[in-house]
C-alpha cells in the first residue's frame, strides 16, 4: 500500500492512496498521476512524503521525502508506464511527474538511508 502525502502552495494538505512509484534510480522515482487534487498540489508545491507500507502486520516499509522535478506528458510514453488497465475516461490526462527522493527513512523509527 502507497500513501501520497501534498500540499497546495498555501499548505492545505492532502493524502491518498497511491500505486508503488517507478523506480528510476537510487534518487529518483516516477508516478503516473491523474489530474486531481495531489497532481495539482505538487504542481503548485513541488515538495510531497511518500510512505509505502509492505506488510502492514510487520511494519515493513519506507517514507520517501520527495521534490517533483520533472513531468512527462507524452501519452504513449505515460500508458506505457501504467502497470493497470484501468480504463481512461475520454479527455481525461494522465502525467508522468518524476520527484526527486530527497530522504529516505525507516518506517518506524528514525532510521534514515543513505541514497548516493
Amino acid at each position: 500500500t502507497g500513501i501520497l502525502a501534498t500540499s497546495d502552495k498555501r499548505g492545505k494538505t492532502d493524502v491518498a492512496i497511491y500505486a508503488t512509484p517507478h523506480v528510476i534510480g537510487k534518487t529518483e522515482i516516477a508516478l503516473v498521476m491523474r489530474d486531481r487534487l495531489s497532481y495539482r498540489n505538487v504542481t503548485s508545491n513541488p515538495k510531497a512524503a511518500y510512505m509505502f507500507l509492505e506488510d502492514l502486520s510487520g511494519h515493513k516499509g519506507l517514507r520517501l521525502y520527495l521534490t517533483r522535478t520533472k513531468e512527462e506528458q507524452d501519452v504513449e510514453k505515460v500508458l506505457g508506464m501504467r502497470r493497470r488497465s484501468k480504463p481512461i475516461k475520454k479527455g481525461e490526462k494522465l502525467h508522468l511527474v518524476y520527484f526527486r527522493v530527497d530522504k529516505a527513512r525507516s518506517l518506524i523509527g528514525d532510521r534514515e538511508y543513505v541514497l548516493n
